[in-house]
């Protein structure tokens, strides 16, 4: 099933295989404030070393390639990743990028819902981070969803729904998708971290915060304590392919938190 195959008018896919799955739950983690939600994904891949299935292309990312481990170029692209469980079977979205103009993103996402309408899904978890003017010490966990049951679902200790006021708008794909999720009848929530909002600072503590909490919800028996060991291996591959592609202006300079993604 290899070869690139025109979808739409701007994504191109690439099909590796066509798993079968059981109602999945997506579970997107993009580059963005703290590379928060790509931290969390691309360990959760490697944790439970889930298998690639897809790669998205499009001439809306970035016009650069990343030059990769055997010295040769990569464009850059979102790949989709799955894994089976007793559980929760689960489809796990990262890459290098996200698309830099706000139609792109629209059209993005509605393919993402609708190859995850072809697996039947009915759920959405997105991961992002809440971009602050210092490194917190204890990062806390925000969430928001496009309903109240998904909300109960993820409840735990370690998560403050009350974000109204706390947060501006969620930019990217990690806002959006949750958003759109609703006109195809699928459940959505975000989850946040707090991080500092450094164009250069990789946010491993709210990383882990988020990742107890999916570990526990959807008992995936992570291996949390290998995190540590994996920071330096993360840090360089972030630092080498995440570009800063979404810019927030704040609206108000005395409001802490900026940037949500």
């Amino acid at each position: 099933m290899g070869g690139i195959q025109k979808k739409s008018k701007m994504f191109k896919i690439k099909k590796i295989s066509n798993p079968a799955l059981k109602n999945p739950i997506l579970i997107e983690g993009l580059p963005g404030i703290g590379n928060v939600g790509k931290i969390c994904v691309d360990f959760m891949i490697d944790n439970l070393e889930a298998k690639k299935f897809m790669e998205i292309y499009s001439d809306s990312f970035p016009s650069s390639v990343f030059v990769n481990e055997y010295n040769l170029v990569d464009l850059p692209k979102i790949e989709l990743f799955y894994k089976k469980s007793k559980n929760n079977d689960l489809i796990l979205l990262s890459g290098d990028i996200q698309p830099t103009e706000e139609h792109a993103c629209y059209e993005l996402c509605n393919l993402i819902l609708d190859i995850l309408e072809k697996f039947k899904g009915k759920e959405i978890i997105t991961l992002g981070g809440i971009g602050l003017s210092k490194i917190p010490e204890d990062p806390k966990i925000y969430c928001t969803a496009n309903n109240k049951e998904i909300i109960k679902k993820y409840k735990s200790p370690l998560i403050n729904s009350n974000i109204f006021g706390v947060v501006g708008p969620i930019i990217g794909v990690t806002g959006l998708l949750v958003g759109l999720a609703e006109e195809k009848k699928m459940s959505a929530i975000t989850l946040l971290a707090q991080t500092f909002a450094h164009p250069t600072y990789i946010g491993i503590k709210g990383s882990r915060e988020i990742l107890k909490v999916l570990d526990k919800k959807l008992k995936l028996s992570l291996d949390l304590n290998s995190l540590d060991k994996e920071i330096k291996n993360i840090e360089k591959e972030i630092m080498l392919k995440t570009q800063k592609i979404i810019t927030f202006k704040k609206k108000d300079k005395k409001q802490e938190t900026s940037y949500i993604g």
